[in-house]
């Protein structure tokens, strides 16, 4: 079987389906229902990029836009399938570019803080750390005190 090249697109809204779908391969990141269902609502009305292989969506990175200086990483996910295969760089790549040609300054992804015991979410922060995030902040009850919230940001750096 011959593996299909990754292509990205961006779409400005609309993607709540394609955001279920990769959700519901991920139980152990996105188990909390309502969460779930946020992240849904915001691929629909959030500006998003859609990794896919062949005919397949494989990924989904959803973007928030808080000033003209900084922008979040809302939501990533990468059907398990497709991990560590480079999905993930390359949507943080295309979605950096689009940000430094708009003058945007700041990206920042909010994650299940260290002080939360949890295999997965490590494996997430050192992905993020990886490719240049810095831990900023703690937040032990944005979400709620069993799921502590660690806020990690970085420069956008244009190609």
């Amino acid at each position: 079987m011959t593996e299909q090249p990754v292509v990205l697109r961006d779409v400005s809204g609309g993607a709540g389906a394609v955001c279920r779908r990769l959700l519901d391969l991920l139980p152990a990141w996105f188990e909390i229902p309502d969460a779930v269902d946020a992240y849904v609502r915001a691929a629909d009305t959030e500006p998003s990029i859609i990794a896919s292989a062949g005919d397949v969506d494989i990924g989904i990175t959803t973007v928030k836009l808080h000033s003209a200086y900084a922008a979040e990483v809302h939501l990533m996910a990468v059907d398990p399938t497709y991990r560590r295969r480079g999905v993930g760089r390359a949507m943080l790549r295309h979605l950096e570019r689009d940000l430094a040609s708009r003058g945007i300054e700041f990206l920042q992804v909010k994650t299940l803080s260290p002080s939360h015991p949890d295999a997965g979410y490590a494996e997430t922060r050192a992905f993020y750390l990886a490719y240049g995030f810095r831990p900023l902040e703690e937040f032990p009850t944005l979400w709620d005190p069993e799921n502590p919230a660690l806020q990690m940001i970085k420069s956008v750096a244009p190609d």
